[in-house]
């Protein structure tokens, strides 16, 4: 005998179970078929309460999807993201002609049965019957919140929303099943409430609040009676009733709902008639998804946002279980953008490259002892249109970068120089540094086997002008960034502690591969990003102590629970008289040498030039003590752009160097950036000027800047196919490319990496 319930009678379980006993197997109940109640009852099957009860009721409400939030430092909005608009909100701030009319058009006895409506059924059955065909439908608006349910827990994957969906007895079966049990534990007040904040409401819209806004930008706390009965009947069917496009329809639609709402006197007629004579007026907030959406022109660093939070495993062991806690969404991540430095870097920008041009630019702040970054901007906006791109200049392939990053040309110097000054090298070094040299060889790796200079012709490098021959110091060779200076540097201390200093300090190429252990990295060579060489930088102005990059400060989660979120690691990469001592010899470049034009007027800067073969890249990294920053110019696509003869933000340059316009971008970014924020100053080191002549050239420290090389043999360019490149690369750039041989033992760079300049 059944177990009965105190007030008498079967529970409800039971009493579904006997009812399916009878007709459920024959689909009159649930699955909509047009087969007359008579009919119905000769079709019971043994084993259907069995049957039944073998299903689990162990229904799990995933949490619903909802819109993430990014801000800035200040908690200013940069953008808003989800997989699905959804805000979940309390019934308490829905309104109650909103509660009302969802309940009048889709369950009206919705308060007055349990998990299955009979009358319904039974209604549903004999309407069915007398048309031939589905005409009626009989799941209680319990049964619809569960099938929703399972869509939502479906995700983006297509089979299983479909199968969610499916018109089949067997889903039926389960969705009665799971609604029986979400009666009993839930209570009709939170089912209505779920059932709100879950349901569609057509234009990417997913519950009442967020429909509230897309359709009258309003919360749903303030719907009127005719706005929450157009609502209520769209949820039937999104398209066809959707007001934006067919406002006809939607009004037919809701004024059925308004007379709804009439005859089962939840309003009066003439509440509903006075309803029914307004016009339908909506006020459309558009969707608005995702980085595009962006203000402050942070749509890359947003994009960077995303990226960190996939890749860390602090949010989840695999990358898989990152993406559903981000696109489940809710959370309000707090970021380290700052917006001060975020407008400087936008207007700096804006007055220098257009968006049309047919080269970019990028560039990127950190801040140095906390990693943080503080500004991302480019030329190109974040797009699908012309003169637009998803790609990130800024950061490394894995974070939405570019395949291969950038070469750096000579701002690689500065990490040769550091290896060597931590190596115990005195500043003072001298080097004959002649205008042109084959590479020394051999050349000291970090394995057995030492690099050698085996090509035929020798692989080659030379200076800028032919003027530049040595001997040179340390001082002023990094003040007019002397190519043989540094090759012959490297070639005493051997690639190793180059590549192991670089390493530390994060300089890894953009493509995620291993430095190649060859000297001719000393002049820029291999791909970098912007955030990469900024972030570098900025070891030098922290004293020595490198910090990995953030750019997330904190999230909270949808209920408010803050998430643990990684911190930035610093660890000490050379010693702090190596730091100063590279900061004196760079504050020497910005001072007297090839940066001057970036150099700021109300604070110490120190900072490093660099120009790449066919000046396709020109760069300008520097840093104060508070704030480092990189600026890369160049080819932003596949085909590569020789910065000669062209013109750039509407002024014309017949070449571009790494002082000449990376400099000044660099310049007007940082000092607006760092507008009426403390003017920290750097610990110097002196360091005497080179004693030695200068054999064919100015003497040491007379402080005159590198300019382009003059006509003739100084202009034949590095990598340009003629020997004496100082890659050795072939035409395009490229190890072993057109016209050229391959002096790197195999190894095989990306288009454009040629040698380091000015």
């Amino acid at each position: 005998m059944g177990k009965k319930r105190s007030g008498g009678g079967l529970t409800g379980s039971q009493q579904a179970a006997k009812f399916l006993g009878v007709s459920v197997l024959s689909g009159v109940v649930l699955a909509g078929m047009a087969i007359p109640a008579a009919g119905a009852l000769g079709l019971a099957a043994k084993g259907t309460v069995e049957g039944f009860d073998e299903i689990p009721a162990n229904l799990k409400t995933p949490p619903l999807s909802q819109r993430t939030t990014i801000l800035d430092a200040e908690g200013g909005l940069i953008a808003t993201v989800y997989s699905r608009d959804r805000q979940v909100v309390p019934l308490t701030a829905i309104s109650p002609y909103m509660q009302k009319a969802i309940v009048a058009i889709e369950d009206s006895r919705f308060y007055e049965h349990g998990a299955v409506d009979l009358k319904g059924i039974l209604r549903a059955v004999n309407r069915n019957a007398q048309e031939g065909g589905a005409a009626q439908g009989a799941s209680t608006l319990t049964q619809q919140y569960v099938k929703n349910v399972f869509v939502e827990e479906a995700g983006d994957d297509e089979t299983k929303v479909r199968e969610a969906q499916e018109k089949s007895l067997g889903r039926k079966i389960r969705e009665l099943k799971y609604a029986i049990q979400v009666e009993e534990e839930l209570g009709k007040k939170k089912i209505l409430e779920n059932y709100l904040n879950i349901t569609f409401f057509g234009q990417q819209a997913y519950g009442v609040e967020s429909a509230a806004q897309r359709y009258f930008s309003k919360p749903a706390k303030d719907l009127t009676l005719e706005e929450s009965a157009l609502l209520a009947g769209v949820v039937q069917s999104p398209s066809r009733f959707d007001p934006v496009n067919d406002v006809t329809e939607a009004t037919k639609r809701r004024n059925l709902v308004l007379q709804r709402m009439a005859d089962i006197k939840d309003i009066s007629q003439a509440e509903a008639d006075a309803a029914k004579a307004k016009p339908v007026v909506l006020k459309v907030t558009k969707p608005k998804n995702g980085c595009i959406t962006a203000v402050k022109g942070a749509g890359f660093f947003c994009d960077y946002v995303r990226n960190s939070f996939l890749d860390d495993a602090a949010f989840g062991k695999t990358r898989e279980e990152r993406a559903k806690v981000w696109n489940q969404g809710g959370l309000t991540v707090r970021t380290t953008l700052d917006p001060q430095s975020q407008d400087s870097v936008n207007e700096s920008i804006k007055d220098h490259v257009d968006q049309d041009d047919k080269v970019a630019t990028a560039v990127t702040l950190v801040q140095p002892g906390t990693g943080r970054v503080l500004a991302m901007g480019q030329s190109k906006p974040y797009g699908f249109a012309k003169n637009e791109t998803q790609i990130n200049f800024s950061v490394d392939k894995k974070m939405g970068g570019s395949n291969f990053g950038f070469p750096t040309g000579s701002t690689f110097k500065a990490f040769v120089a550091a290896s060597a000054i931590e190596r115990g090298l005195p500043p003072t070094k001298t080097y004959q540094s002649p205008y042109e040299m084959d590479y020394p060889s051999p050349v000291q790796t970090c394995g057995d086997k030492p690099w050698l200079n085996l090509e035929r012709p020798k692989a080659h490098v030379e200076n800028e002008s032919e003027s530049e021959v040595g001997p040179y110091g340390m001082k002023e060779a990094m003040a007019k960034s002397v190519n043989t200076y540094f090759v012959e540097m490297i070639s005493e201390i051997g690639v190793c502690p180059v590549t192991e200093m670089a390493t530390k300090i994060g300089v890894i190429p953009a493509n995620g591969a291993k430095l190649p252990e060859v000297p001719s990295i000393a002049l820029g060579t291999e791909g970098m990003s912007p955030l990469t060489m900024a972030n570098a930088y900025a070891t030098f102005a922290n004293r020595g102590v490198y910090c990995t990059p953030v750019a997330i400060e904190s999230i909270t989660d949808a209920h408010g629970k803050a998430l643990s979120v990684p911190k930035s690691k610093c660890d000490r990469a050379m010693s702090e008289k190596t730091a100063d001592t590279i900061n004196s010899l760079l504050l020497g470049v910005v001072d007297s040498g090839t940066g001057q034009q970036a150099g700021l007027t109300d604070r110490q800067s120190a900072g490093k030039t660099g120009t790449t073969d066919n000046r396709y890249n020109a760069w300008f990294v520097g840093y104060t003590p508070n704030m480092s920053g990189a600026t890369w110019v160049g080819s932003g696509g596949t085909k590569q752009v020789s910065m000669e003869n062209i013109t750039i933000g509407g002024q014309y340059y017949d070449k571009v160097f790494g002082g000449g316009l990376p400099g000044p971008i660099w310049k007007q970014a940082v000092s607006g950036a760092l507008s009426g924020r403390e003017a920290q100053s750097f610990v110097s080191v002196n360091i005497p000027d080179a004693s030695s002549p200068v054999a064919g050239g100015s003497k040491p420290g007379t402080g005159k800047p590198n300019r382009p090389g003059k006509p003739g043999r100084g202009d034949n360019k590095p990598g340009d196919g003629q020997p004496g490149g100082a890659t050795a690369a072939g035409a395009d750039g490229g190890a072993g490319g057109p016209g050229g041989n391959d002096p790197l033992g195999g190894i095989t760079l990306p288009p454009g990496v040629i040698g380091g300049r000015d």
